[in-house]
């Protein structure tokens, strides 16, 4: 397949066991080191102390990992923005050039798919930036869901994002939208949007049993399910998203362009 696939993964796989994919942009462009090898450590100890084996992806000297040892993990998280953030666009180029990538969502799908994980747990989405009517700036993790059956587990889509625009562009694309115990749709640092989802699942069970439906029927589409931020957590989340819509205000009046917004 022209993956490396770790021991542990491919033998979870090979019993059935439960694998759960991971990005590595967010280790690499998402925040500096220490605290991105202790964040991506401990969400990888999550995963395990709830009966699974975590499966963090990267592009290393052009071979795509699924599965990162301590060392590999560690050596990424020093790496840092050394590693190109790498989205499926990207991976043709990465690989063949023997570089380092760190997977995006629509990448870290895409090899997920590929070796027979079927969900993968993130922070939050691309979607359709704001002003996108006019930039047609939308991220390919969108088109990525449309056509990989990989469910995906996050806290909505990134807060500087237009969320509606968002959510209207997966129904395009016919991907099946979930919030987790609530009607609305979370904004990333915030519970709540003012988007209604078409889909709410109250308990684990419900998920699973829409992500077997998914695959039974052969959508050949990704799953989207939103889980809100903790409520311990809302309060400093609501004093982010004021700092962005003041920034934003700012930046109308700014010679800044979008893909600068954007980043």
């Amino acid at each position: 397949t022209g993956v490396a696939v770790s021991p542990e993964v491919e033998a979870a796989l090979a019993s059935g066991g439960a694998v759960v994919a991971l990005e590595s942009t967010i280790i690499c462009h998402g925040m500096p080191y220490p605290k991105n090898l202790q964040t991506a450590m401990e969400v990888e100890a999550i995963v395990r102390e709830n009966g699974a084996v975590p499966a963090t992806i990267a592009i290393l000297n052009g071979v795509p990992h699924v599965g990162l040892n301590s060392e590999q993990l560690k050596n990424l998280a020093i790496s840092g923005s050394q590693f190109q953030k790498t989205a499926r666009r990207d991976i043709a180029q990465v690989v063949a050039s023997g570089s380092n990538g760190a997977t995006t969502v629509s990448a870290t799908m895409f090899f997920a798919h590929k070796v027979g994980i079927p969900i993968f747990v993130t922070g939050g989405i691309g979607g359709v930036h704001r002003y996108g009517e006019k930039t047609m700036d939308i991220s390919s993790d969108l088109t990525e869901l449309g056509k990989t059956p990989v469910a995906v587990i996050s806290a909505g889509v990134k807060s500087i994002l237009d969320i509606a625009r968002t959510l209207e562009h997966l129904e395009t694309q016919g991907v099946t939208v979930a919030a987790y115990r609530t009607n609305e749709f979370p904004a990333f640092f915030t519970e709540t949007s003012g988007c209604k989802v078409p889909c709410r699942v109250d308990s684990p069970e419900e998920c699973a049993k829409i992500i077997y439906a998914n695959q039974n029927m052969h959508l050949g589409s990704g799953i989207l399910i939103a889980v809100p931020v903790p409520k311990q957590h809302a309060a400093s989340g609501k004093v982010i998203e004021s700092a962005i819509q003041q920034s934003l205000k700012e930046a109308e009046y700014s010679p800044i362009c979008f893909s600068v917004i954007k980043e």
